[in-house]
């Protein structure tokens, strides 16, 4: 008798937990891979938005900027040298991946420097880019080394204007 009333006891907890994380189509917030769910989140500010201007929107610009950016992470090879306080990420690719080196770097240098404060100096190479990092102290040598090429390409928030402005048709460069 103890036994049943535990096992019964055990089944109703575990069919109300189960109830509680069951699937409900009401609170669904998944849109998909993230380049899908980037392109969403843009569309909904974009008609949100009563002075989006319709006629200059381009989501395929936007798509092809988050083409880039995937094809960069997981695609590229990087070689570091450090020498000082300078920090050099040779960033190189195939043919195909190359053109998406070269965009993705060059464009976000400048970033990099305002958002780090860093000196960055960018440069085209057949095979991709090089990015050079001088900083300011041993501290940030290590913040640099420790976040590598991937990692320095993250900083500054400056990725969802950024995507916003290019949706827009708007050069963000």
């Amino acid at each position: 008798m103890r036994l049943s009333i535990i096992t019964t006891a055990l089944i109703l907890v575990a069919s109300s937990s189960m109830s509680q994380h069951a699937h409900r189509p009401d609170k669904v917030t998944e849109t998909g891979q993230s380049q899908f769910a980037a392109i969403a989140e843009i569309v909904a500010v974009l008609r949100d938005d009563p002075a989006t201007d319709w006629k200059n929107v381009d989501i395929a610009a936007l798509r092809d900027h988050l083409i880039d950016m995937d094809t960069v992470t997981t695609q590229a090879s990087v070689a570091r040298t450090t020498k000082r306080l300078a920090i050099t990420f040779d960033v190189t690719g195939n043919e195909l991946v190359a053109p998406a080196i070269q965009r993705m770097v060059l464009a976000h240098s400048p970033m990099l420097q305002s958002a780090a404060g860093w000196s960055v100096v960018s440069e085209k190479q057949p095979d991709g880019a090089i990015m050079e990092i001088t900083v300011n102290s041993q501290d940030d040598l290590h913040e640099a080394s420790g976040l590598g090429f991937f990692g320095v390409m993250t900083i500054g928030a400056h990725h969802q204007q950024h995507h916003l402005m290019i949706a827009k048709g708007n050069s963000p460069h």
